[in-house]
């Protein structure tokens, strides 16, 4: 089996999430450039704009970087398609669909696909349908989650035992002993996407980065469950206010107009917690700092190294005991 680091072309096994409609060319730029993999998300913008994204993302680093196409979320998915093949994106990820008559479509112009996947089932049918990679997200991570909710601790092994091709695993991670433990559990490499918000490179709003600074262990919710949804977020004014309707009675068309992605860019890029809403993973009650991307990518590859060599020695330990 081939590692992330051949199959990407990266020198970390780390990969930016899709982020949606607050994804921007300067963070993923940021991130391919320190090592990871930078991710364009296509969320509900048009053809039009994710040509400019991908333009502007070349123009700031010569590095791979993969463009996230939601099948269910866009009106554009082949669209999106034939942008990848025409900008010669190197790699593409899938999520939020079926991907299996998109991947014969990739893999002819020679571009890698990671599949997201939620569960077992899920995951053997992309492995037969051709993907590459598969990313393993439990349902700690930020904002959409499969209503499955799986963790990602109990999640990723079972992938890992299921498939053939490399697992990255998503959902809870923001630091080396994370990664470290992703590893430990049988992924090849991790995914995040609310640890490189707090960043400095990261363009979002600085009410933003001071709530994930000042967020405690219980501090994101759920919305969304009693219409069949999963949408992790942080707890704000607004999220009070979600959480009030989905008391009172939800329908899924009210769900879709709360949630709209235009009030996650009005909360995370222009800072307006009383109107809009902010996805974040549970892994906020972590984030402490806000590191440059660089400072970030490595300080996480010595910790779980350092972690990894720890486990080995506690293990040792234990067996001479014994």
């Amino acid at each position: 089996m081939k590692t992330i680091g051949e199959l990407l072309h990266i020198p970390y096994p780390i990969i930016q999430g899709g982020m949606g409609n607050i994804s921007n060319p300067i963070l993923t730029a940021a991130i391919s450039e320190a090592g990871g993999l930078g991710t364009i998300g296509v969320g509900t913008r048009t053809p039009e704009e994710i040509d400019q994204m991908i333009l502007e993302v070349k123009e700031r680093t010569s590095k791979p970087f993969a463009l996230n196409i939601p099948i269910t979320v866009t009106n554009y998915a082949k669209e999106m398609v034939e942008l990848a093949i025409a900008h010669h994106v190197p790699i593409v990820t899938l999520s939020a669909g079926n991907p299996g008559k998109l991947i014969p479509i990739l893999h002819k112009e020679g571009i890698t696909v990671i599949v997201v996947v939620a569960s077992v089932k899920h995951a053997r049918k992309a492995e037969e349908a051709g993907a590459d990679l598969l990313v393993a997200e439990g349902f700690e991570a930020a904002g959409i989650n499969s209503s499955l909710e799986l963790t990602t601790f109990t999640l990723i092994p079972q992938i890992v035992n299921a498939v053939q091709i490399p697992v990255i695993a998503a959902g809870g991670i923001g630091d080396g002993r994370g990664m470290a433990a992703a590893i430990t559990l049988g992924a090849s490499g991790i995914q995040m996407g609310t640890r490189f918000i707090a960043t400095k490179e990261a363009p979002m709003h600085e009410a933003y980065k001071q709530k994930l600074l000042d967020a405690a262990d219980t501090d994101t919710l759920i919305f969304g469950r009693t219409v069949g949804r999963v949408r992790r977020i942080l707890h704000t004014p607004y999220a009070d206010k979600l959480m009030q309707t989905e008391q009172q009675g939800l329908t899924l068309e009210e769900y879709a107009k709360l949630t709209d992605e235009d009030k996650h860019v009005l909360a995370a890029m222009e800072g307006n917690l009383e109107e809009g809403f902010l996805n974040s993973g549970q892994v906020a009650g972590l984030i402490t700092t806000i590191p440059s991307v660089e400072e970030l990518l490595k300080s996480m590859m010595e910790e779980a190294a350092l972690q990894l060599q720890k486990g080995t020695n506690l293990l040792k330990e234990h067996s001479s005991l014994s």
